[in-house]
């Protein structure tokens, strides 16, 4: 393992400005949202979707640090034959591929999930380092409702990102640990900031015992954020200060950079979050995003399948792009959004 290297592409994935597009949706997700905006989920139409994004020169060469793939996506070719992860290098990003394998119940813990994909992991980071990919995602699954989270919910998944985390140094791969509490419940910010407390460290406890070197990973975890369904949703304030007060009392300084899961937040929400994280004084990491749904959403529903609109789908993602490398700087305004609209 060579911490150098891994250290400085961690580095240059949470770069001031810059963030990760989540680009690694399952096909069982990006059917649904294909669905949402009328389009069949093929193969092809999946690659063309892609090959928009990843040809979008502004977006991808000012505001785009690195895009996580999908096992199908890092061995497909552009239209005219140009692999896809040589379009996301020669934009200046830098390829990684999603490596988990989904979720399965855990045994003796109802309603609770363990993600898998550690057999063979090894040999499979060996094929996606010759393709191109620089960095991996592995994420785990953590609910919050009556009685869950357990600790063994939280010991297994934690033991299994730092045993994914390992195994991608050993490959000369940065990870990129992905804890996420799930906002879909009624609690309160206060029981997400505890429960994502106990989360994150077991996780760094693990990452230690199982010799994770933390100069080269890249932490990507939840807001402390209000549940969906709670009546009273927390400020855009209280989210920032609540999620650094998090962050400083459980992630070393040694971790280059934290990059946050956008994890059900509108667009706009997960924008105004970051920013406002941004204004609350200097920070002993880096701190950016790491957006799915929150990045594609208004690209998806401008490109709607059609060819003629792949010019008006790669401006609305310029747009989603650059409001979010704003707020990586604490740069951003509302006002900005309106303008654009």
């Amino acid at each position: 393992m060579n911490l150098t290297e891994l250290n400085k592409v961690a580095t240059a994935m949470v770069a001031s400005g810059k963030g990760i597009l989540a680009a690694d949706e399952s096909s069982g997700t990006i059917k649904k949202r294909f669905d949402a905006i009328g389009v069949e989920s093929t193969e092809s139409n999946r690659r063309d979707y892609r090959e928009m994004l990843f040809r979008s020169k502004e977006a991808m060469s000012q505001y785009i640090s690195g895009v996580i793939l999908y096992d199908e996506t890092i061995w497909q070719d552009a239209e005219d034959g140009t692999p896809l992860v040589r379009l996301i290098e020669q934009s200046g990003a830098i390829p990684g591929i999603k490596v988990d394998e989904g979720t399965q119940a855990l045994p003796m813990c109802p309603g609770e999930l363990v993600t898998v994909g550690l057999d063979r992991l090894a040999e499979r980071l060996k094929k996606y380092y010759e393709r191109g990919a620089r960095f991996a995602k592995w994420r785990a699954v953590i609910d919050i409702g009556s009685g869950i989270p357990s600790m063994t919910a939280i010991s297994v998944n934690a033991h299994a990102l730092a045993r994914y985390a390992a195994l991608c140094q050993a490959a000369q791969i940065v990870p990129i640990v992905e804890p996420e509490v799930l906002m879909d419940g009624d609690h309160d910010i206060d029981r997400c900031y505890e429960v994502t407390q106990r989360v994150l460290n077991k996780t760094f406890q693990e990452l230690r015992v199982q010799r994770v070197a933390l100069e080269g990973m890249v932490l990507k975890p939840n807001m402390a954020i209000s549940g969906k369904k709670c009546v009273r949703q927390a400020s855009v304030e209280e989210v920032a200060e609540k999620t650094i007060r998090l962050l400083k009392a459980c992630v070393p300084a040694a971790v280059p950079g934290i990059a946050f899961l956008s994890g059900g937040q509108s667009d706009e929400e997960a924008t105004a979050h970051l920013n406002a994280m941004h204004k609350l004084g200097p920070l002993p990491w880096g701190l950016t995003f790491s957006y799915g749904r929150a990045l594609q959403a208004a690209p998806q529903k401008a490109w709607a399948g059609k060819a003629e609109n792949v010019a008006a789908g790669q401006t609305a993602f310029s747009h989603r792009a650059r409001m979010n490398g704003l707020a990586s700087r604490g740069e951003w305004q509302s006002s900005l959004e309106q303008k654009a609209a």
